[in-house]
């Protein structure tokens, strides 16, 4: 469960998506009914109309694809861009002082059914689709046909293919939506003066355009 107030929800189904697909770094997150796991995987989100799922792949040595390692509810975590937001920010310091510190994130919780696929058919798709999102836009892109195929045959025999097919999304974009117009600005001026401009910057001056 994710502590949400109205606030602090994502703005939208298409925003959240953007967020997945510029981290696609997850945390998985898994139970064998007893304990819980984590393993940190990249992950791509497919939308379709027989519904939406992330798909991704797993080290055939990892333990968290075999069954009775997966039981229940599976949970994927996307961490976007965050910052910590000084109180000397908030021109309403100056004022009253009434102010404490915070940290502003943007975040996306996926949850669904896990299902394995020990496919190499399948998994070599997964790898094809993942290496053209990630080498997409650069100069010299590598693809899979410039590995000889007898090593890239035994790569693919490590690695086992994973598919969270999703139930639903929770996106929170905590960006100081509760405070006034003139604090949320002097906050996100701080950050990019700070870090520069970033999604969580973008985020956070999208409120006034939203309201």
């Amino acid at each position: 469960m994710v502590y949400l107030p109205a606030h602090d929800a994502a703005p939208g189904a298409a925003e959240v998506a953007d967020l997945i697909d510029a981290v696609p770094l997850a945390t998985l997150v898994t139970s064998d009914g007893n304990a819980l796991s984590a393993n940190h995987i990249p992950l791509l989100l497919e939308l379709g109309e027989g519904g939406d799922r992330l798909v991704g792949h797993v080290a055939r040595a990892n333990e968290v694809w075999r069954e009775g390692n997966h039981e229940g509810e599976t949970l994927v975590v996307f961490s976007g861009a965050e910052h910590y937001v000084s109180p000397t920010w908030y021109p309403s310091k100056q004022e009253h002082h009434q102010v404490v510190p915070t940290w502003n994130y943007l975040v996306a919780h996926v949850y669904g059914e896990l299902v394995i696929h020990d496919d190499v058919r399948w998994t070599r798709a997964v790898v094809a689709k993942l290496t053209q999102r990630m080498e997409r836009g650069r100069p010299d892109a590598w693809h899979m046909g410039q590995a000889p195929a007898d090593y890239l045959a035994g790569q693919l025999d490590k690695i086992v293919g994973v598919e969270l097919r999703i139930s639903r999304i929770v996106g929170k974009f905590k960006v100081s939506a509760g405070r006034s117009a003139a604090d949320r600005g002097g906050a996100a001026d701080g950050i990019e003066a700070d870090a520069g401009r970033s999604p969580l910057v973008d985020a956070m001056r999208a409120v006034e355009q939203r309201g």
